[in-house]
Order: C-alpha cells, then sequence, then structure tokens
C-alpha cells in the first residue's frame, strides 16, 4: 500500500461529504475538463477538481485547473505522483523505445495512473461514493442495464483508443460528458459562453512529460548506431539508434533510394533496422497482449472493426482467436504498419470497445 500513498494538496473549500451525485473530474487545466466539469455541474452533480502533478512543486497546469474551479466555485485538489508517474509511464515509454518498440504513453497514462493509481487514491481521501470523470471525448453506452465504453459522437476527436485498457469496474463508473459533443469548436463555445479563463487554451498535441517536444527529446540515450538493410539483408544504410525509429516511418532514414522505403522492422537482437517499399510494411494479422476484455460477449459479433493506432476510422475485422492474454485479428484488407507497442482496439459496429490490447506483432 505504500505505493499509493500521497497527500492532497487543497487551497479551496473542502468537498461536502454527502452528496447523492458526486463527480470527481480530472483536471488538466485545458478547455476539455474544464467543459466536463461545467457540465457536471450543469448536471446537478456535486463536482470537486483532482489534478495529478507529475512535476513536482509549482507548475502552469494545476494553477490553470485551481483558477477554473475557483471560477466555478468548486474545490480543487491536486495530488503529488511523480515517483509513481516515472515507474509506470515515462520510464517504461523510454525503456520501450530501446526495445524496438512504439509505445503509447497516453494509453499507459489512462490504464495506470489516471484510471488506475488515482481512483485507488480517490477512494482513499473519498470512500467509494463518486463518479470519476474526465474531458476525453468517449461516451459510456448502456446496453441491456450494462455500462461499456464507446466511441464519441464527434468520431474526428474520439479518444476511446486511449481509454481502452481501462478496467471494466472503473467504466462502470466512469462519466465523460464530452461524449455526445459535436465538435471541439462546440465545446470552446460552451466554455467562453460561461466565461471560463481557458476557453482559447491551445491544445496539447505532443507528449505531456516531454514538455510538447518530440519523444526523442526524453530518451536519453538512443542506442548504439547499426545497419539499415533491405528484406533481403543487404546493408544500405546507418541508423543512429533504434530508438529514433518507429514502424512505418519514412522520414529520417538518411538512405538513397529511387523509391520510398518505410521501416519495417526494428530487431534489437543485432540492432538492426530493416526498410521495404511501402507494400513491404501491411499486414492483415495483427496480435496483442495484455488483452482488457472490455465487452468479450461480442467479439463473436459480424461487423467487427479494428484500429492499430489512433488517427483513422476503425477497419473492418474479425477475431481470429481470443485466449490466454492475447487476440488476433484478420483486418478484410491489410492494414499500414501495425506497431508492437501501440494498441490494437476492437469495436462493434455501433463504436462499442470490444477488447484492447497492445499489439506484439
Amino acid at each position: 500500500m505504500s505505493e499509493i500513498t500521497a497527500t492532497f494538496a487543497n487551497k479551496t473549500e473542502p468537498w461536502p461529504e454527502g452528496a447523492e451525485r458526486r463527480a470527481l473530474v480530472l483536471m488538466s487545466g485545458g478547455v476539455d475538463s474544464s467543459a466536463a466539469a461545467l457540465m457536471l455541474l450543469k448536471r446537478g452533480f456535486s463536482v470537486a477538481g483532482l489534478t495529478m502533478n507529475i512535476f513536482g512543486g509549482e507548475n502552469s497546469a494545476c494553477e490553470s485547473a485551481s483558477n477554473v474551479c475557483r471560477a466555478l466555485s468548486i474545490p480543487h485538489f491536486s495530488v503529488g505522483v511523480e515517483r509513481q508517474f516515472k515507474a509506470r509511464v515515462s520510464g517504461p515509454f523510454c525503456a520501450a523505445y530501446k526495445l524496438g518498440l512504439t509505445p503509447n504513453p497516453c494509453a499507459d497514462c489512462n490504464e495506470r495512473v489516471k484510471f488506475g493509481l488515482l481512483p485507488e487514491l480517490a477512494r482513499l481521501r473519498w470512500g467509494e461514493n463518486f463518479h470519476l470523470a474526465t474531458g476525453h471525448y468517449a461516451r459510456i453506452a448502456e446496453r441491456g442495464g450494462k455500462a461499456y465504453l464507446a466511441r464519441a459522437e464527434f468520431h474526428q476527436k474520439d479518444q476511446s483508443y486511449f481509454l481502452a485498457g481501462v478496467s471494466r469496474d472503473i467504466i462502470e463508473h466512469a462519466l465523460f460528458p464530452l461524449g455526445e459533443c459535436a465538435s471541439k469548436d462546440k465545446t470552446r463555445a460552451f466554455v467562453r459562453e460561461f466565461g471560463l479563463p481557458v476557453a482559447d487554451r491551445p491544445e496539447s498535441m505532443e507528449i505531456c512529460f516531454a514538455d510538447e517536444k518530440d519523444y526523442r527529446a526524453v530518451i536519453e540515450a538512443p542506442g548504439a548506431p547499426g545497419p539499415i538493410t533491405d528484406q533481403a539483408g543487404r546493408v544500405i544504410g546507418r541508423h543512429t539508434g533504434i530508438a529514433g525509429y518507429t514502424l512505418g516511418q519514412r522520414k529520417g532514414l538518411g538512405i538513397s533510394s529511387p523509391f520510398p522505403l518505410f521501416v519495417t522492422e526494428i530487431r534489437p537482437c543485432d540492432n538492426t533496422i530493416v526498410v521495404a517499399p511501402r507494400d513491404g510494411a501491411f499486414s492483415r494479422e495483427v496480435t496483442a497482449e495484455r488483452v482488457n476484455l472490455l465487452a468479450p460477449e461480442f467479439l463473436a459479433s459480424e461487423g467487427l472493426c479494428g484500429k492499430i493506432r489512433s488517427q483513422g476510422e476503425p477497419a473492418p475485422c474479425s477475431v481470429l482467436s481470443c485466449s490466454n492474454g492475447k487476440i488476433t485479428v484478420k483486418f478484410d484488407e491489410p492494414v499500414f504498419a501495425p506497431a508492437p507497442g501501440q494498441r490494437l482496439v476492437v469495436y462493434t459496429n455501433d463504436g462499442i470497445v470490444a477488447a484492447g490490447g497492445v499489439i506484439s506483432r
């Protein structure tokens, strides 16, 4: 239990006890989580904001979230999780690249911290009587009296892909108020209408713990240089360390070729990167491990779709096998560069997340 002890800092009023409908909103200080808090207030919830501090000391995220909560007249708490975040997210992130993987830190953070560690800490602080809410664009869909994670109405902003590793028992008590929003512009307009100071705050696009820089900024040693080969094993170039490359990468290879080449394999065993023309980067079958079964009853359904990266629409697929913590799916059409370390997420035809796992091949 010692790992999940933490101190909650609160510069506002305490969260009143005894309210029937309580919502603890994980707030980053941005427009989406601020909108979520405001929406839940309007729906009659007793709302409090909680900001995880992964940097230590005072920082802009905590200050911004605190200002929003003050404007909404709701309590705001911050909790220092710098050590746990490094152990659960940023440390494994750096280690994965050095193993030739392409990790997904946002999905890891949701699974291990935002919807893993923080609910544990919150229950120790406030008991069980609250919903956990965030500003993610995702929905909770009701089917037969059960709650399921589902895609947001605004598909271009949908973030259910990053939430597919969250446990079912957490999903059953989660709230995603932005799931029905028509667009990010609508969200900003809603926040602006109520005069909140974050309405025009820029959207975060890169990795939060890399200070919004390229991921390579947090990898201290990308590894030793080594060969870049074609699929026949012929050396056609040199790489600067496998941690600086991802599957499907085209730019930055430093290879002269009459046609575009893409990374199709990263082999840490012999420090080699393999490249090929674009056709060589496609696969139909994808296997994932550490599978989280959110709706296993739907895996035999017709019309399943899968995603192997956050961008783009899910593509039609079928489940070939699912057992012992692994799932293998076959896409109707080959998909480009499924990268070990990224997520495979399987959806029903109406957008319910059936399963999610970490791609292994």
